[in-house]
């Protein structure tokens, strides 16, 4: 059991190397940090429902899973080809495409939550 707890906490290690890298390099990963801080402040101070609060998490969880995946792959992509290939840039514009997509799902998300909160009249 020793030997399994060792490389559980490398791997945890490793995982959270790879999360201070991806907030250190990338300021996109920053933006989305900072909106998701935003968006938990207002749940907080609006008081949001637990199925509200589920659904932010998701959607917070979501963004940032497609930005980590987005840099791993570009990262990836920068590393395999080491000359510009249509292909490379393909690869990295629909990942970019990918967290374009989660991010306005995001938006979408925090309007239906946040709205009738702060314009009850609405």
């Amino acid at each position: 059991m020793r030997f399994h707890n060792r490389r559980f906490i490398r791997s945890l290690g490793c995982a959270l190397n790879g999360l201070r890298q991806a907030v250190r390099y990338e300021a996109n990963m920053r933006i989305h940090l900072v909106c998701a801080g935003l968006a938990v402040g207002a749940g907080w101070i609006l008081q949001i429902l637990p199925y509200e609060w589920l659904m932010l998490s998701l959607t917070i969880t979501l963004v940032l899973l497609a930005e980590l995946l987005n840099t791993a792959l570009e990262a990836n992509v920068d590393l395999v080809t080491k000359q510009k290939k249509p292909e490379a840039r393909t690869a990295k514009d629909v990942a970019a495409g990918a967290v374009l997509i989660t991010s306005l799902n995001a938006v979408i998300i925090g309007l239906v939550i946040f709205a009738p909160k702060i314009f009850p009249e609405v």
